[in-house]
């Protein structure tokens, strides 16, 4: 960031000191610079002047021009306010201030031209407008005839007279201050070449621009210079890792892989599944750490490549790890590999690690594991511990990557003895492409669009709240066939209290509607064991029912079970919607999800069940959900080291500028990789100080 702009608020004029407490608490603002990249979240329209005849209910924020005819105080203490009469040539209005009349009586004066601009309102015959801003008429600072910024204020803020309107004028403040030192942060022959703002007008535009044009001109400068470091940090780390990390060369097609291929496979591979395993290979054949991302929806037989993958590797002599987010999960990857080897190739040795393990139980694992005696090795979290010691680990498989950060990732690749091993990443989220490129923008990606041939499609339905009677009569018609359900209840953390008890309330309800069945309960809050040992009863058949929250969103795979029902179903995003229902559907009978909803549903959560009552195609409800609600309340975007918080793009609307920062960045790194050339030397040092990160996270030497 330019020096000046690391001054701190509290010299700003206008600010003071506890005016800069509230800015910390409630923007995280303690620079110029800090607030000066708070944009303003629209702009309104200031070039019309409208009449007091041409007000209408329910109208946005309107400047209107006239005088002010007298003022009234009413009420008193805390009811106290101001009234004044403003007439323009059609009629006559009212303007209300609260707490405020004595500086409004010092300031306004009667029979002076004024432009007041406000939100109008309708009280009786009379429109009000509260709290307008006043300017002079004729004033040369006048906001008429501009775009004007609104910017985000809590209630805080406004009690601390830190409203829009105030934080326009420090912006004006910062602006005038800063004007002619605030250096250029891109290259130049960037900047000329795609006609770009300079930084400091793209940043004067931003916040006050002179019309629409320049508006997007400077949109268009910031969104791509966010995007370009992002895009610019991703992919040197990619190129760095492929060029310095030297990876374990694996053999192709060695003698375990082809009998499993020739004999261990009870069906063809998709096309999608071919090409997959042809990346992996061709990566851990290539001499360099592969660091591959596979992407594929519930049911795609990503299993299956992460299996062709390790026997590649064991095929050379290495050791496998596996590592699963929950217990379950772990138990689950465990007997599914173990059943797929043990008629064709029962010599492979496959293990599990867990915490609830034993000490007596994980010495078993962990000394045969160092002496090289186990060559799969399944497991959660502990996998990362320093006492589990490979003797030859070659490739770390990682079961649904955004249940872990990138700290995990790096630890595993420490784990072996010799060169790092390979890295294989594995998410049944579908990731739209916008954000994979650059969320993933340091891995290599792979995607799984093909499910195998005979899958029966879930079929989803609507349902409100009215018509519990209809889904616990269908409820009982599935269990009469010998069939499980689950039944969601949403747990959002705002509300979680309440979530709580209207999930154990929904508990005892299912519990009376299905006297004769033996119901379950799962939710985050409970002891690990517990929450295991529930989920496992289910997953045994021992349960019919099982209600629970979002945490069975990566669960176990319960083929028996056939329906999901997501009460709340307007609470959740598409990404998990359909998480949650691709907990059904992995047998061979037809499944159903039943999204439950309130009675009363607005228009974006009823267009967000319909869509996913019509398809069940992920990476379609994944670009869906991001144009409907935008990358940061994407499921999974916020992980640890990874996080994206941008201040102005939108991954939903701003896909051109990704690809546009994508293709860039890879010309100029093709040209340049280590950025020596003096053009890119302001590249260079902003590169230096983004990876200082990389460095404390034990990614880069």
């Amino acid at each position: 960031m330019n020096e000046i702009l690391k001054r701190n608020i509290i010299y700003l004029k206008g600010v003071g000191e506890q005016k800069a407490k509230v800015l910390k608490k409630e923007l995280e603002v303690e620079s110029w610079g800090d607030l000066l990249y708070r944009f303003p979240y629209r702009h309104i329209d200031r070039t019309r002047i409208y009449k007091v005849n041409e007000l209408l209910e329910d109208m946005p924020y309107v400047q209107l021009q006239g005088e002010i005819m007298g003022f009234v105080e009413e009420g008193a203490g805390r009811k106290k306010r101001l009234k004044a009469y403003f007439k323009d040539s059609t009629g006559v209005m009212e303007l209300v201030w609260f707490n405020g009349g004595s500086y409004i009586l010092r300031t306004l004066k009667t029979k002076t031209p004024y432009t007041i601009f406000g939100k109008p309102s309708k009280y009786g015959n009379v429109y009000t407008i509260a709290h307008p801003e006043v300017e002079p008429a004729n004033s040369p600072m006048s906001s008429v005839g501009r775009l004007y910024p609104m910017y985000y204020t809590s209630e805080r803020m406004k009690r601390s007279y830190l409203h829009s309107k105030a934080i326009s004028e420090l912006q004006k403040t910062i602006l005038k201050e800063v004007r002619g030192q605030v250096a250029e942060t891109l290259p130049d022959y960037i900047v000329r070449q795609y006609d770009m703002l300079p930084l400091e007008m793209a940043l004067e535009m931003i916040h006050f621009p002179t019309d629409a044009r320049m508006l997007q001109r400077a949109q268009a400068r910031l969104k791509m210079e966010e995007l370009f470091y992002l895009t610019l940090r991703m992919k040197y780390l990619h190129q760095m890792r492929k060029d310095v990390s030297e990876g374990l060369r694996i053999k192709i097609q060695g003698t375990d892989y082809r009998l499993f291929r020739s004999q261990g496979l009870k069906f063809q591979l998709t096309k999608a599944q071919e090409r997959v395993v042809g990346e992996i290979l061709g990566d851990m054949s290539s001499g360099h750490q592969m660091n591959r991302l596979v992407q594929g929806d519930v049911g795609s037989g990503k299993t299956v490549v992460a299996l062709l993958s390790m026997l590649a590797v064991i095929d050379s002599g290495y050791q496998v790890c596996m590592m699963a987010p929950t217990e379950i999960l772990a138990q689950q990857h465990y007997q599914t590999l173990s059943k797929m080897l043990a008629t064709v190739l029962p010599h492979i040795r496959v293990a599990l690690l867990t915490g609830s393990m034993k000490a007596r139980e994980r010495r078993a694992v962990l000394e045969p594991l160092s002496r090289g005696e186990i060559d799969i090795l399944v497991g959660t979290h502990i996998l990362i511990q320093d006492y589990v010691v490979f003797d030859n680990l070659g490739l770390a498989v990682i079961d649904e990557q955004h249940r872990f950060g990138v700290f995990q990732r790096s630890v595993l690749w420490e784990k072996s003895r010799h060169l790092s091993p390979h890295i294989l990443i594995m998410s049944a989220t579908p990731i739209p492409r916008t954000l994979a490129m650059t969320l993933y923008g340091d891995l290599d990606v792979s995607v799984i669009d093909e499910l195998p041939p005979g899958r029966t499609p879930i079929i989803t339905r609507h349902a409100y709240n009215r018509q519990m009677a209809e889904v616990n009569a269908f409820i009982w018609s599935q269990l009469n066939e010998g069939r499980q359900c689950y039944i969601v209840y949403p747990l959002i953390e705002e509300n979680e209290k309440i979530d709580l008890m209207s999930l154990e309330q929904g508990f005892e309800d299912i519990r009376l509607a299905f006297p004769s069945r033996q119901v379950g309960m799962v939710h985050g809050k409970l002891k690990a064991d517990v929450k295991e040992a529930e989920m496992d009863k289910f997953a045994k058949g021992e349960t019919d029912i099982l209600v629970a929250t979002t945490v069975i969103e990566v669960g176990v795979d319960v083929p028996n079970a056939t329906v999901m029902v997501i009460t709340g179903a307007e609470r959740f995003g598409l990404s998990q919607l359909h998480q949650l229902r691709g907990r059904v559907g992995r047998g061979g009978h037809q499944s159903y999800c039943i999204l439950v909803s309130d009675d009363a549903i607005g228009d974006t959560s009823l267009k967000r069940i319909n869509i996913m009552c019509q398809s069940t195609d992920g990476f379609y409800l994944a670009e869906e959900d991001l144009k409907m609600r935008g990358h940061g309340d994407f499921e999974g975007t916020q992980q640890s080291g990874v996080g994206i918080a941008l201040r102005i793009a939108d991954l939903s609307e701003d896909g051109r500028y990704v690809q546009f920062c994508n293709n860039l960045v890879e010309f100029i790194l093709k040209e340049d990789p280590q950025l020596q050339l003096p053009k890119n030397g302001l590249l260079r040092v902003r590169l230096d100080r983004m990876l200082v990160n990389e460095k404390d996270w034990g990614l880069i030497s």
